[in-house]
């Protein structure tokens, strides 16, 4: 998927917190939202905002509160979207699918592209009520311990953007790990000579009756695929056990 396509879809996905009471899951929201790539915060009657607290925890992502749009209700956040998901954890009796936040994901690359897409949560303390659930058309709940299934408001936003994510983009690091220059052969047989005459000079391997211990050491650093940078700290201690250097600064 092309980047143009991949902001794109991430430019027609919201975030919605409904009513909620702590200042500082607010602000913890934007920084989760903007680590996944998303920016659009709407706020269906926050107790407290703006507010300092908040603008503390978002840390760099202040930008997606002094953006965010302030609702009176749910329908106002709503009302431009064609697909809006519900993100809770309780159980309910209601007639809306109910799938995993990783299979709501796929729902939201779906449409998004071309549609308005709403996630939906719920307050601290008890979720998303059952008339703001009523106003989603799935509901996506978080695999967790059945035993306890408490996640912090923010905890559960940065877990639903981040399989929002995943679903969208080819989940490729964004960054390109330093190419490294493994050792060649030539390489491993001088550490591999080096190594022996060092083990034979500090009484290690008997000369006259190696066994297989020298083989199952040659076995042990094949398996590593050693870097050529690597063979050269190990031969750089293999010199310094029989020369050791002492040290004037400790």
């Amino acid at each position: 998927m092309s980047s143009t396509l991949e902001s794109s879809i991430f430019n027609n996905i919201r975030v919605v917190l409904c009513q909620t009471s702590h200042p500082g899951n607010i602000g913890s929201t934007a920084r989760a939202m903007k680590t996944m790539g998303l920016h659009r915060l709407y706020l269906v009657r926050p107790k407290h905002f703006p507010d300092g607290e908040a603008k503390s925890l978002a840390v760099n992502a202040g930008d997606v509160l002094d953006d965010a749009v302030v609702t009176q209700t749910l329908e106002e956040a709503l009302a431009d979207c064609q697909f809006v998901i519900g993100v809770s954890g309780k159980e309910r009796s209601l007639s809306q699918q109910v799938m995993t936040v990783r299979e709501a994901a796929q729902e939201v690359k779906a449409v998004a592209g071309t549609s308005q897409v709403a996630l939906v949560f719920g307050t601290e303390m008890s979720g998303l009520s059952n008339a703001e659930a009523d106003r989603c058309h799935i509901l996506a709940t978080i695999p967790a311990n059945p035993e306890y299934t408490s996640l912090n408001l923010a905890q559960a936003v940065q877990i639903m953007c981040y399989e929002t994510r995943m679903a969208v983009t080819s989940g490729e690091l964004h960054y390109q790990e330093k190419p490294v220059e493994l050792a060649t052969q030539e390489d491993l047989e001088r550490f591999y000579e080096h190594m022996r005459d060092v083990l034979e000079h500090i009484g290690y391997i008997n000369p006259r009756a190696p066994k297989k211990l020298f083989e199952r050491l040659r076995r042990l650093y094949g398996r590593t695929r050693l870097e050529k940078e690597e063979v050269n700290l190990l031969r750089g201690i293999l010199t310094l056990t029989v020369n050791p250097k002492k040290h004037t600064k400790y």
